[in-house]
């Protein structure tokens, strides 16, 4: 009892928080190592602990989803294992990758969602917002069969419960063989990209956003030269990084989406898979907010500042289908393997996150 009045009180606390500040500012990025491993990451963030935990989904799972008249939705049994990061209790994957090495992550996208319309005739093949990663990560094993099968379902505005509102989102998908895709739905409508650059931020659209790399078409990845003006005056740039000089630092999507471009295209090489987590890790450094440095200009029913940060950040080898993550409270890296679990289970396995920062101490 006292369980489910925990959490409906944290659900409450999370509608509250949603309802008032539309900027979560989630930031996801791919790398590509030179022996071929496929690296998917991402930040996860939110003015509140949402409660994530690592969940591991055996084959054969039973899923049931979710429609806005409340009957039951599109039926379906795990085809595959998965392995991934939930939050608030649900047993649905915000971020993940099953044993073929496909990977989904969910990211805040608002007030540019627009879900399809519905009727009781979809019923059969209609699921709810957050739990189409789940479905397609239990379902298929490459992008390509994600493109040919993702408009035989129907995603309409489901609410969800005790939130009282319908969260808008959209969605990276990527595979073994690099292959990134955006969805989208927007105006009612499925919208799929093709994602180039593995990049993806919030809102607005995917389009805007690649539309929208044009305005630094000057960057570069090396310090430029001086200039030589008239009357013998040479302007020279400060230091390193001129190449760099008016890429956005501030922690609006549009911004990071333009930095998570500029740093993953400017990363060296990097060998095997191991080295291109790490080389992630480094950076999602950058989009790493702090408590406080991204708040609301009001406070909460409670009196309480409301601030982005970044709950956790996670790493996923397609390769390996080994998933890495660091949280907030606790940055050292840990690792969970999908390949050391055991795949035919009767149950999902969770494993919580919680920790308090080590501090090694060397002093000789």
């Amino acid at each position: 009892m006292f369980g489910r009045i925990l959490k409906t009180l944290m659900a409450f606390a999370i509608a509250c928080f949603f309802i008032a500040s539309p900027a979560l500012a989630c930031t996801n990025i791919r790398l590509i190592a030179e022996d071929g491993s496929v690296i998917h990451a991402r930040t996860m963030e939110f003015a509140i602990d949402i409660h994530s935990k690592v969940l591991i989904v055996p084959r054969g799972y039973g899923r049931v989803g979710l429609t806005p008249t409340g009957a039951p939705g599109m039926k379906w049994n795990a085809k595959y294992a998965s392995i991934g990061m939930n939050g608030v209790g649900e047993p649905y994957l915000f971020d993940g990758v099953n044993e073929k090495g496909l990977s989904a992550a969910l990211l805040y996208f608002p007030n540019y969602a627009g879900y399809m319309p519905y009727t009781a005739a979809d019923a059969g093949k209609t699921l709810a917002p957050w739990q189409l990663g789940s479905y397609i990560l239990e379902n298929f094993s490459t992008v390509a069969e994600v493109k040919a099968n993702i408009g035989k379902v129907v995603v309409p505005e489901v609410v969800f419960a005790g939130w009282g509102f319908t969260p808008g989102v959209h969605y990276e998908i990527d595979d073994q063989t690099g292959h990134s895709i955006v969805i989208e739905y927007v105006g009612g409508k499925l919208v799929v990209y093709e994602n180039p650059l593995g990049v993806l931020t919030n809102s607005p659209s995917f389009d805007w956003q690649m539309t929208n790399l044009h305005n630094y078409v000057n960057f570069s990845m090396t310090n430029v030269p001086p200039i030589k003006l008239s009357g013998g005056v040479t302007l020279t740039p400060f230091g390193q990084g001129s190449g760099m000089l008016g890429i956005p630092g501030d922690f609006t999507p549009p911004s990071r989406f333009v930095r998570a471009v500029a740093f993953t295209q400017s990363a060296f090489p990097t060998k095997t898979g191991p080295d291109a987590v790490l080389e992630a890790f480094h950076i999602l450094n950058q989009f790493d907010i702090p408590v406080g440095a991204a708040r609301e200009d009001e406070k909460d029913s409670h009196g309480n500042i409301q601030a982005d940060y970044t709950i956790w950040t996670s790493v996923i080898d397609l390769k390996t289908q080994d998933y890495y993550f660091r949280t907030y409270t606790d940055s050292q890296i840990r690792r969970v393997s999908l390949e050391k679990a055991d795949l035919n289970a009767k149950t999902i396995v969770e494993i919580p996150i919680e920790s308090k920062e080590v501090i090694q101490e060397i002093t000789p």
